[in-house]
């Protein structure tokens, strides 16, 4: 892969308003009804461990934001929350838009989610030579260090060179954990496409809770090919999009044995290889 050694910005800012037992009775009912406030389902030490049998409805979900990511029941494929539509992106390559008449299904639960209702509160167009080269813009739009404690959503539209990510196919038995299910996963590359990228920065703290650093889903314009990021670089400048985030709601799976039987012991780099 090619390398740009510098990333070019630009930068403006916008103005925001200040900020059963697979559907646990209660599930859903923390509200997290301003901009630019996280509401997460589960912890991603549980999907380490397995948890997947459960979860909430995404059309509870999409009551708590209209940008996200996560997974679906016995993670069966990555998850992009966009303008408050959801895409399922799986193994085999395809990807399905989750309708309105599916969001209420057993099979599209979710058992671990990320969602906001993005307003971004910083735009630049900038050119990013690898996924690391993304911590060079954070610095020049002036948010790390200063943020380095908080959470950032970030979106990223335009053309990209080169731009690799991984799915996963799912659990082949109730309760498999998450480093077995993604020692099969499959890692595509492609070149020359234009698509959307949307994810979180969470610091270093959050990790077992969630994960920490730069955690982001892709999604080609034509909705054909998508995943989790490996790594990426643009085709000259793209929109970059970002909001600070310092309210972050969480839920946890209420009456699931699968969770309260789980370990959770948060391992720190077992995630980081997991997650890329």
């Amino acid at each position: 892969m090619n390398q740009r050694p510098q990333s070019a910005c630009h930068e403006t800012q916008n103005n925001t308003d200040n900020n059963t037992k697979n559907h646990p009775k209660h599930a859903g009912q923390i509200k997290s009804n301003k901009m630019n406030e996280i509401y997460q389902y589960s912890i991603i030490s549980a999907l380490m461990d397995g948890v997947a049998s459960s979860g909430i409805p995404l059309s509870t979900l999409l009551t708590h934001g209209n940008h996200g990511l996560g997974t679906f029941k016995s993670m069966v494929g990555e998850m992009i929350v966009l303008d408050s539509e959801v895409y399922q992106m799986k193994a085999d390559g395809s990807v399905i838009h989750i309708d309105s008449s599916s969001l209420t299904l057993q099979s599209t639960i979710t058992p671990f989610a990320t969602v906001t209702k993005f307003q971004p509160t910083l735009t630049t167009r900038a050119s990013i030579s690898n996924k690391k080269d993304l911590s060079n813009i954070l610095k020049r739009l002036g948010l790390l260090p200063r943020s380095r404690n908080h959470f950032l959503s970030i979106r990223m539209d335009g053309a990209f060179k080169s731009i690799t990510f991984r799915t996963c196919g799912g659990q082949t038995f109730p309760g498999e954990k998450l480093p077995s299910v993604a020692s099969r996963q499959v890692t595509e590359r492609f070149t020359n496409e234009n698509g959307t990228i949307f994810g979180f920065r969470c610091p270093d703290y959050s990790s077992g809770i969630n994960v920490a650093g730069d955690h982001l889903h892709f999604i080609s314009d034509d909705r054909r090919r998508g995943g989790h990021i490996l790594e990426l670089e643009t085709d000259g400048e793209v929109e970059v999009k970002v909001a600070v985030i310092h309210k972050v709601h969480m839920e946890l799976p209420d009456g699931d044995d699968e969770f309260d039987k789980a370990d959770l012991t948060g391992d720190k780099e077992g995630i980081a290889v997991v997650e890329g």
